[in-house]
């Protein structure tokens, strides 16, 4: 067993733009950033990465090399961290990039290659953090909410922690030292989508063009109907639901909308189902904290605001002294760190597994 507290994580989200990284101290017991990175993919990684979210001819292969791809980012992003260390690295844990997330039939897929990762920066590789948990019978997501309890819990305080980045999830941190969540639906994915298709841009910034638009009622009822919204937690979702199809599909009752008033709609769509989720979880609470790119988003955390209802302050993880893009990159290497120490990360009550499991594989340097 190592003896150094430096960790990286790595993680490359629903959003699909790229490798965040963070280089973190764990020592003594506390939950230090010394440094972040960023590396995005290039564009023919990013559209094949898109195009491995449905089913494509040759897939295997295709997989394997957008795998090798997704190694080489990675690899740059730990390069571009390594220099910040103050010592030796323990380990780089490393999310993959989920394809396929399939619970109720027993798997996920997150492509990867961390043995060609272990090969490319000489450290030791923790991956595949999922498939245990599912295999114990859980949902193997949101496994975040662990990390949110260690880093922002505090006693007495009924917190909520936001995590919008492609799909919402919520951490709910309750005053008893309790703590609940699931996946709310679409984060960023169809905000991101619709804007791809109708102005060429990869995001809405600070969602500009969905405050110019007017919430279409009607429109945001139809997209309410989903079940998923309906389900009982333990739940968890991504591309596999929630993609520009189904999206087309609901669009299809509603001919001749301005492209800015769907904007509008599918904002309010991921605030109001993040309340209608924290409303569930919890009776009070006393501050939500939003983390993940739809942080920057401003129309996203003034309509969350008003969907919550005066009262409850809606604030970035800067506030706790995390940047919000650094939260999940975080999170993993802390992961991470909890494998190499061999004590569990997931929460049963959170993902419905039949305990607690240490989670990930090995891939030494």
């Amino acid at each position: 067993m190592t003896t150094s507290t430096l960790y990286i994580g790595l993680m490359s989200g629903t959003s699909m733009d790229g490798v965040d990284g963070v280089l973190a101290d764990f020592g003594g017991g506390a939950i230090r950033t010394l440094e972040a990175s960023f590396i995005p993919f290039p564009p023919a990684l990013r559209a094949e990465l898109m195009a491995l979210q449905a089913a494509v001819e040759n897939e295997i292969e295709r997989e394997a090399l957008a795998a090798n791809g997704l190694a080489q980012c990675y690899a740059a992003c730990v390069q571009a961290l390594l220099p910040h260390a103050p010592g030796p690295v323990a380990a780089v844990a490393v999310h993959g990039q989920t394809i396929r997330h399939r619970p109720e039939l027993g798997f996920t897929r997150q492509t990867n290659n961390p043995a060609l990762l272990a090969e490319l920066t000489g450290i030791d590789v923790v991956a595949d953090f999922r498939s245990r948990d599912i295999a114990a019978g859980g949902q193997g997501a949101p496994l975040v909410p662990a990390f949110h309890a260690a880093a922002f819990g505090k006693p007495g305080t009924a917190r909520v922690v936001v995590n919008i980045g492609g799909i919402g999830n919520i951490s709910v941190l309750h005053a008893d030292g309790r703590v609940t969540g699931f996946d709310t639906g679409p984060g960023n994915v169809l905000l991101d989508g619709w804007i791809g298709r109708h102005q060429g841009k990869e995001y809405d910034a600070d969602g500009a063009w969905g405050a110019s638009g007017q919430v279409h009622a009607a429109l945001l009822a139809a997209l309410l109907d989903e079940p998923y919204f309906h389900q009982p937690a333990p739940k968890s979702t991504g591309r596999d639901l929630f993609h520009m199809a189904w999206l087309d599909a609901q669009l299809a009752r509603f001919p001749g909308l301005a492209p800015a008033d769907v904007q509008a709609t599918l904002t309010q769509l991921t605030a109001r189902t993040i309340a209608d989720a924290i409303r569930q979880e919890s009776a009070a609470v006393d501050a939500v904290y939003v983390c993940g790119g739809g942080a920057y988003n401003g129309t996203l955390l003034r309509m969350l605001g008003g969907a919550l209802g005066a009262g409850v302050a809606v604030e970035s993880t800067a506030a706790l002294g995390v940047a919000p893009n650094r939260v999940e990159a975080l999170a993993f290497a802390w992961l991470g760190y909890r494998f190499m120490e061999r004590e569990p990360g997931n929460m049963p009550a959170v993902t419905g597994a039949k305990g607690p499991r240490i989670l990930g594989a090995l891939y030494p340097a």
